[in-house]
């Protein structure tokens, strides 16, 4: 039950915390190897396992004027993978529920037995910082599930798309129309069958993720219990903001800076779910495009939205 836990971190204070957290709450703390690559100024100590959680770390720093996007760091974070049963590609701020690891390994078994593959993903529920300690917020058994943002259509120059999670009562997993990057649960077969695309930014990414998972016969899913939850970004955190690669200061010493990447992933979504021929990061045969906007109501070659593409309850229309 050995797994792999993917990390790119930018600047964040909190990725120590992480570390100890998923150590501390695992079942199996000795059978998790973190491969992290921490984009930060190189006076920072370096994480490490504790004699009371023991884990494995792999390790790469990369000085955050050098970086190129958070895409480019998790594909280097994946090449730290060292053949684990599993792949856990998580944020570098998130807390974990006791047998996170337990719990996650058991239900994808369940999920993958007759299918080719299958994913466990979803935006987590929050939780914030009170007096120093962790405090979840809308800790529930509800599945997040994945629908299109309220508002949200395609604009003319890109197919780039925003998602948020509604949480629908159920007390088994639904078959989600699109993943959350920092929250995925996979074999670890995983990495050698869909690398991460390095020449994606940030925007997009799930989108391309999601398509090729799909068109390769993959399926997603949200699951009620999700046991990991995130410190997302705004004032309630009670923790300081965390900077983000786009940030002026870092932005203000790049000879590139962060707009180029993101025009250049804008036009690598484009291509891909135009079937363009990307090689290893390109679709796959088992299903198409067409077949995924009548699952999803999304449709990409029309840049046309279905009212099942907002709905949480589309799986039961």
């Amino acid at each position: 039950m050995s797994i792999f836990l993917s990390i790119a971190a930018y600047c964040d204070p909190l990725l120590p915390f992480t570390i100890e957290r998923a150590l501390a709450t695992a079942r199996n703390p000795e059978a998790l190897h973190f491969g992290v690559v921490e984009q930060a100024p190189g006076d920072g100590p370096r994480p490490a396992a504790s004699s009371a959680a023991p884990g494995r770390i792999s390790y790469v720093r990369i000085d955050p004027v050098d970086a190129r996007g958070p895409c480019w760091a998790r594909a280097i974070a994946m090449s730290l993978y060292d053949g684990e049963d599993f792949f856990f590609q998580i944020d570098s701020h998130m807390d974990f529920d006791p047998g996170w690891d337990e719990m996650l390994c058991d239900q994808l078994r369940t999920l993958m037995a007759g299918r080719r593959g299958a994913v466990i993903s979803s935006y987590p529920n929050p939780f914030v910082f009170e007096d120093g300690k962790p405090v979840r917020r809308n800790n529930n058994a509800d599945v997040l599930v994945h629908v299109v943002k309220t508002g949200t259509n395609f604009e003319p120059g890109h197919p780039v798309l925003s998602f948020e999670a509604h949480p629908v009562p159920s007390p088994l997993p639904i078959e989600g129309i699109h993943l959350g990057a920092g929250c995925l649960f996979a074999p670890g077969s995983i990495v050698q069958l869909f690398p991460y695309d390095p020449f994606l930014y940030f925007h997009g990414e799930e989108q391309s993720m999601t398509m090729r998972l799909y068109t390769h016969g993959w399926d997603i899913f949200h699951i009620p219990n999700l046991p990991v939850f995130h410190l997302y970004n705004n004032a309630d955190a009670g923790a300081p903001p965390r900077p983000m690669h786009w940030d002026a200061a870092h932005e203000s010493q790049r000879a590139i800076g962060w707009w180029l990447y993101e025009q250049r992933a804008r036009g690598r979504l484009a291509q891909l779910v135009a079937n363009a021929p990307l090689g290893v990061y390109g679709l796959g045969r088992i299903r198409t495009v067409a077949e995924y906007a009548a699952f999803s109501g999304i449709d990409y070659a029309a840049r046309t939205l279905e009212p099942k593409a907002w709905s949480p309850l589309r799986v039961q229309q």
